[in-house]
């Protein structure tokens, strides 16, 4: 809230907000903001920080996914030098 000059720390967002970031513990509890500026924060509900039933079908989806994924041959290695490699040209 720039026009409030105030600074609200919170739970994570759910949704892209063009002027919220998202911050780690370690970074969010040394937040501090331009002289002037309120910070308010707000304590996380912590019935929120239990899983959900979304998050756990989120979950499995993402699994089920990898899963799913074909493997992809690794490419026929030519002459090395140090760390860089030259590929052969392969034509199919």
């Amino acid at each position: 809230m720039y026009a409030d000059q105030t600074a609200v720390l919170g739970p994570l967002a759910t949704f892209a907000e063009p002027h919220c970031y998202d911050l780690c513990e370690a970074h969010s509890v040394r937040l501090t903001a331009p002289r002037g500026w309120d910070v308010v924060r707000l304590a996380p509900d912590p019935e929120a920080l239990k899983p959900t039933v979304d998050d756990l079908e989120a979950l499995a989806n993402a699994v089920r996914e990898v899963g799913r994924v074909e493997p992809v041959e690794p490419p026929v290695e030519g002459a090395r030098r140090g760390h860089l490699r030259v590929l052969p040209n392969i034509e199919e």
